[in-house]
């Protein structure tokens, strides 16, 4: 297997993003195994002198012609940029949104077979160049899906949400039983299909605590969750709950099952974080291509001090390289023979829309 070209968003420049991609990229064997193509310029990376000594790179002008075994950068703006590491600004969040834009773009065209994602500052992101709450909402709008997943992944530790980045206040209304299934269905296909699970087991997570208590404490998971839940039963999906999530985590029933569906972003991310963070991978189910981040944010307060750790960095790289394999397997294998066949010949085809020559051809 030739290493995997994947497209590195250099994220918001004044955050620990760069300091992470340098550290990540300069681990031996990594370039064995992917072929990075990072959406920058090279002066994002001069401010970290003890790192860029032997940090190299070849600038390009197409992720196509990214060569294996060496770091490719593209070079996304010529303006003169004012940085100011550890501080958000405007003007990071400009180049960060270009960066990221240029990226997807190469994704959608199919000169990548991954991205990677390096941080944001919502923040500070420019509202006409990036009219969303996050990176899933942009790559799910960006891809044409219909639906996408939020997938917290940390060895055998996987959490999805079924709302991402909304108020508490809308919370409620938005998990509906329409939600809920849709998602239990992303999630299930991409245990089969990105993780290799044959046979997936999944923990829903009631909404309110104690799982409404029979009615005291709310009645929408005997109401909306519970008939979800069934729903996903009746088309095959090995779907168990609601559960009340403290217990459910506390208790270490979470071990028993290959991922947990819980009802929003911070119930399903404070455990998922407390149990293991800077190794969990941000992975975005539901997508047409493969898209992988750290779980960590911006770190302002780390920028500069060489403290900030590559480790969840690294295993958004590998578990790029690692679903993007499952995926191609599974493709392969669920495939009819003509239909596998065709597979082949049109597997790296551009996505809709799309403007590329549809990668290297070596697969």
């Amino acid at each position: 297997m030739d290493p995997l070209r994947v497209g590195i968003s250099v994220g918001d420049v004044n955050g620990i993003g760069p300091e992470v991609i340098v550290k990540a990229l300069s681990r031996n064997g990594v370039l064995d195994l992917v072929t990075p193509v990072i959406y920058a310029t090279p002066e994002v990376f001069s401010a970290y002198t003890t790192e860029t000594d032997s940090f190299e790179f070849t600038e390009i002008d197409g992720a196509e012609t990214a060569e294996d075994g060496a770091v490719s950068l593209i070079v996304c703006w010529e303006e003169p940029i004012e940085y100011s590491p550890g501080q958000p600004t405007q003007a990071g969040g400009r180049v960060a949104a270009r960066s990221l834009e240029r990226a997807v773009e190469d994704l959608r065209a199919g000169r990548l077979d991954a991205l990677v994602t390096a941080p944001i500052n919502k923040s500070v992101m420019p509202r006409d160049a990036f009219p969303f709450p996050g990176h899933t909402e942009m790559l799910t709008s960006r891809l044409e899906a219909d639906e996408s997943l939020m997938f917290l992944v940390a060895d055998d530790l996987r959490v999805g949400v079924v709302t991402n980045h909304i108020p508490v206040s809308r919370i409620a209304s938005e998990v509906t039983h329409e939600k809920i299934l849709a998602k239990l269905k992303i999630m299930d296909h991409s245990l089969r299909a990105d993780f290799g699970i044959v046979k997936p087991l999944i923990g829903v997570l009631a909404l309110n605590p104690h799982a409404g208590d029979e009615g005291r404490i709310g009645d929408e998971d005997d109401k909306v969750v519970r008939p979800a839940i069934e729903a996903a039963k009746q088309t095959g999906i090995m779907a168990m709950g609601p559960y009340p999530a403290d217990g459910f985590f506390g208790s270490g029933k979470f071990q028993k099952f290959d991922a947990v569906l819980a009802m929003y972003h911070d119930q399903g991310l404070v455990p998922f974080k407390a149990l293991s963070f800077g190794k969990g991978v941000n992975f975005t189910a539901g997508l047409p291509a493969i898209r992988t981040s750290p779980d960590h944010g911006t770190a302002y307060d780390l920028v500069g001090q060489d403290k900030a750790s590559p480790d969840s960095f690294l295993a958004a790289l590998f578990l790029a390289r690692e679903t993007y394999l499952n995926r191609e397997r599974y493709l392969e294998d669920t495939a009819n023979p003509l239909e596998s066949r065709m597979h082949l010949v049109y597997k790296r085809k551009p996505l809709a829309g799309g403007s590329g020559k549809g990668g290297r051809g070596k697969r």
